[in-house]
């Protein structure tokens, strides 16, 4: 895979402190561990806003996780394209049927150390169905999940213990979905309107 803002020295450590003081300054919190594996899938779930796609960025510098995420190759057009793949970016082209999932397992089986991060929603838009790709990639690359979450309402972040699929795909979907049960995005929907959520003061230091 090419090099990323998370390998590039000098740079990495830059932003690593950058990273540290921002989210200190800002409220957020860290939880929980990354995976021990040098490979796996990583979601994370809900994605209501793009300040979601900063703050990952923050959270993957503290806890030294070197990310890739996949993006809709809109983002990667003239100027943005180099920027947004220093920054982690693979650029997929939604209009075409082309085959993703195997050329992402291609790109596993070939790393000695590689994650990449997966919008399981697929949108900002409220969904009631997880697109699976993620799941399918990670069983046929056979490497666990890593659980990343943001909780807006608490302001914390981080991982849920790491998960490994066993192949049943829709007993798998559900204990997956019901780990994210009680973790809020920025927004969330009230009678078919997107609403900013309250912060829950009870976590605030």
């Amino acid at each position: 895979m090419h090099s990323t803002i998370f390998t590039t020295p000098i740079i990495r450590h830059f932003f690593y402190l950058l990273s540290w003081i921002g989210l200190k300054l800002s409220g957020w919190k860290l939880e929980g561990e990354p995976p021990k594996e040098k490979k796996y899938v990583l979601i994370a779930v809900p994605h209501t806003t793009n300040w979601d796609f900063p703050i990952t960025l923050a959270f993957s510098f503290i806890f030294g996780v070197k990310i890739y995420w996949m993006g809709k190759d809109s983002l990667f057009k003239g100027i943005l394209g180099p920027i947004m793949r220093f920054l982690g970016g693979i650029s997929i082209d939604r209009s075409k049927s082309n085959n993703t999932v195997s050329q992402i397992v291609d790109a596993y089986n070939g790393a000695e150390e590689m994650v990449v991060t997966i919008p399981v929603e697929g949108t900002r838009a409220k969904v009631d169905k997880w697109k699976t790709g993620f799941y399918y990639i990670a069983a046929g690359a056979n490497v666990p999940i890593g659980r990343a979450f943001l909780d807006y309402k608490k302001k914390i972040g981080g991982f849920q213990p790491t998960f490994y699929p066993t192949g049943d795909l829709d007993a798998d979907l559900a204990e997956l979905q019901a780990g994210y049960k009680g973790i809020s995005g920025l927004y969330e929907w009230k009678e078919g309107k997107k609403t900013k959520i309250k912060r829950d003061k009870t976590f605030a230091s």
